[in-house]
């Protein structure tokens, strides 16, 4: 059954608050980033490209592939592609640490694709829809620019990236004392914002929340499930592998927000989608960690 089509009640105002809010979390995010993220690369290359893999090629192709497979409207399938293409969302930490992953590795990971993001996002989005003629019909008609797409990425995604780290690199006990409280506040203002769209918007929510449901659990399962066995079959550690399905599982849907709310006039299907995902994504990441945590005749390395 398709979504009944209804316009989200959103304004400027909204529109600013979620920019300023996705700005604060990448600050926060670039707190924690160090020098020794990156150097990291040439001692761990194997995890490193299996997780940067997954999430940067391995999640679009297969939501591409059940883009293909299932019967979606065009806003779904392009809801899927662009949550698919944002970068890991940063509660992947803790999930990689309940899971008894490779905490090292998830923080890395996280940060790369954090850096990447404001590129990797929009050519990804736009690679993939154009595969598809109708989601690239689509695009056409609301004549969304891929360059005004990467300036708005350089704005709240790259700017306040560079500045927390290079806070983090001039005054790394200011950052410390500082970056948990700005995490939480912007982690809580997103979650807020969040609760107060789908209030504002309970009607046409209730009215379609069965029509995405079963759609958000398959396509987050798939992630979590596909990158696992991804890093398997490329023979990594298991905690490696843990690391690797948490990061591709779990996804930056703020961000995917306010692209929608920016460049695509608050679409609805597609604001339902990125929505419930960011939402579902605690709810699978907190049930896949606890699974991995628990799993017995295990190598821990």
């Amino acid at each position: 059954m398709k979504p009944v089509l209804l316009q989200i009640n959103f304004s400027q105002d909204n529109l600013l608050v979620l920019n300023i809010c996705l700005a604060l979390i990448m600050f926060g995010v670039a707190l924690t980033i160090r020098k020794s993220h990156f150097t990291q690369l040439f001692n761990d290359k194997k995890a490193i490209a299996t997780g940067l893999i997954s999430q940067i090629f391995l999640l679009p192709a297969l939501t591409f592939l059940l883009v293909l497979t299932l019967p979606v409207s065009t806003g779904t399938a392009m809801g899927m592609l662009l949550v698919a293409s944002c970068p890991g969302g940063n509660v992947s930490n803790y999930f990689s640490m309940v899971a008894k992953g490779n905490l090292a590795l998830s923080v890395t990971l996280t940060a790369i694709s954090s850096v990447l993001a404001f590129a990797i996002t929009p050519l990804n989005f736009f690679f993939w829809t154009s595969l598809i003629p109708s989601l690239s019909g689509e695009m056409k008609l609301l004549d969304v620019s891929i360059m005004q797409l990467l300036l708005n990425m350089v704005l709240v995604l790259l700017l306040p990236l560079v500045a927390g780290m290079w806070l983090a690199e001039k005054k790394s006990s200011l950052a410390e004392k500082i970056g948990k409280p700005i995490r939480t506040l912007s982690m809580v203002i997103l979650f807020l914002f969040i609760a107060m769209a789908f209030y504002n918007n309970y009607e046409a929510f209730s009215k379609n929340f069965l029509n995405i449901f079963w759609i958000v659990l398959v396509h987050n399962a798939l992630a979590f499930i596909g990158a696992y066995f991804f890093s398997k079959l490329l023979k990594n550690s298991e905690t490696v592998n843990r690391t690797v399905a948490i990061e591709t599982g779990i996804q930056n849907s703020g961000l995917g927000l306010v692209i929608i709310f920016t460049f695509f006039n608050a679409n609805f299907e597609m604001a339902l989608i990125v929505a419930w995902w960011g939402i579902w994504h605690l709810i699978a990441g907190f049930g896949f960690a606890l699974l991995m945590r628990n799993k017995k005749n295990i190598e821990i390395q």
